[in-house]
């Protein structure tokens, strides 16, 4: 394993640099990395040549060579030239935040459409910084490389810049097609009628385990539950690509629900933009459930950069609903009505549902069927309940409504089958016909 000196810097700007450098280090270690070390400086501008000053880039050379550390990663975006300089004064390969999140990104894609993505953004962040990386490209660490380039597509690692604008034109193309197929996807899927769902949230928030909790509960086949789930970890950016799946509560609305990428502080813009077209699924939802660690001391900064990521997209505008999880690990005092309420006795007084907020627990499998009727009351307002006679001739109506609605009863007559059901309001004029009250 790798042994990674972490490096922070205060500039003063209100950031909270000691929580940043936290998760700098949770960062290196998501990415099989161990932290050997750790350096500081407060700083009232940047240094041009150094970012940090010409005497602490000494003392993180020593510190770095007592520690025994393998690589220098920077809590900062270096430019071209200050990481070319640091390479050079430091004599160990250094890279910077953004570089980091790009390499877990790399490690972590799995769809083909993620790889295409990831090494897009990788690419376009390494084009100006060439020169600098060259080193950190050449180290022989194996696949917990910073650098590596394992499953990205491309195994040259001294790559000059007609080489890379090349690929980077290959890249689009593909990303292009493949970005037709999301397309078609997402339009079949507005086409079914069927109400979207989509987590959105900070990395690590639990999104994945609401999503495996929801199928587990209410999967359209329990059979083929398990082959649905996605991978759940105590990780950041555990799981990178996003997934649909059709969740189906007894006596509620169906809808599909997607799980896409967490965000993070500090999220590389290439991989905003390369993102962008997945994280579509989030732009078009009907409703958006913001997942948040209800147990991390930061979760109001986590909630704050998953709305302005989310602005970012313009998917700001939707409805969203905060589902405060891992609320089983907290003091009663911190949720709405449970003053008192020791942290023993939580897991008993949960979930608690207000306005536009839940607290509940994925992990525990708490709160979920309150989630679903929360869910419900916000997507009913587009529904109509009514009786409908429908002849035996259109079978296609009765298995639409069946599917795409709440059938509260069914009767075979000899004219036909006469439903009792909670449709859209879309549905309701489309059926209008067979409808008798």
């Amino acid at each position: 394993m790798e042994k990674a000196f972490l490096v922070g810097v205060n500039l003063n700007d209100g950031e909270d640099y000691l929580l940043s450098l936290k998760e700098l280090g949770d960062l290196a270690k998501a990415c099989d990395m161990e932290v050997a070390g750790v350096a500081q400086q407060t700083l009232q501008e940047v240094h041009k040549a150094f970012y940090i000053g010409t005497g602490k880039v000494d003392e993180v050379k020593e510190q770095a060579i007592e520690c025994d550390a393998d690589i220098i990663i920077f809590d900062n975006s270096l430019s071209p030239m200050q990481l070319r300089n640091l390479q050079g004064r430091l004599e160990k390969p250094v890279i910077d935040r953004s570089t980091l999140i790009l390499d877990i990104f790399a490690k972590r894609a799995r769809s083909r459409e993620a790889m295409l993505q990831v090494e897009v953004a990788r690419l376009q962040y390494m084009l100006p910084r060439l020169v600098g990386l060259h080193a950190a490209l050449s180290r022989q660490g194996g696949a917990s490389g910073a650098m590596s380039n394992k499953g990205t597509g491309e195994k040259k690692l001294e790559l000059d810049r007609r080489v890379l604008e090349y690929r980077l034109t290959q890249l689009r193309r593909e990303l292009k097609d493949v970005g037709g197929e999301r397309v078609t996807q997402r339009k079949r899927r507005a086409e079914s009628g069927m109400p979207r769902v989509a987590l959105v949230g900070y990395t690590n928030a639990g999104k994945s385990t609401l999503l495996n909790a929801m199928l587990d509960l209410y999967g359209t086949d329990e059979a083929d539950a398990e082959g649905k789930k996605v991978v759940e970890k105590d990780m950041l950016f555990a799981t990178l690509d996003t997934t649909v799946r059709k969740i189906a509560p007894e006596n509620h609305h169906a809808f599909l629900l997607s799980d896409t990428v967490g965000f993070i502080h500090k999220l590389p813009h290439n991989l905003v933009e390369a993102f962008r077209s997945t994280l579509e699924e989030a732009k078009e939802a009907d409703i958006l459930l913001q997942v948040i660690d209800y147990s991390d001391p930061h979760y109001k900064e986590q909630i704050a950069v998953t709305n302005k990521t989310l602005q970012e997209l313009g998917a700001d505008g939707l409805p969203m609903l905060y589902v405060y999880n891992k609320s089983d690990l907290v003091s009663g005092d911190a949720i709405p009505g449970l003053a008192g309420t020791g942290q023993e006795q939580i897991k008993g007084s949960l979930p608690v549902v207000t306005d536009n907020s839940i607290y509940l627990s994925a992990k525990e499998r708490i709160g979920m069927e309150e989630l679903i009727g929360f869910i419900e009351r916000k997507l009913s307002s587009g529904y109509r309940e009514c009786t409908m006679l429908i002849p035996y001739t259109d079978g296609r109506a009765v298995s639409y409504l069946n599917e795409n609605g709440i059938v509260l009863d069914t009767e075979y007559l000899e004219e036909g089958v006469r439903l009792r059901v909670n449709c859209r309001e879309q549905d309701y004029r489309f059926y209008q016909k067979y409808v008798v009250s």
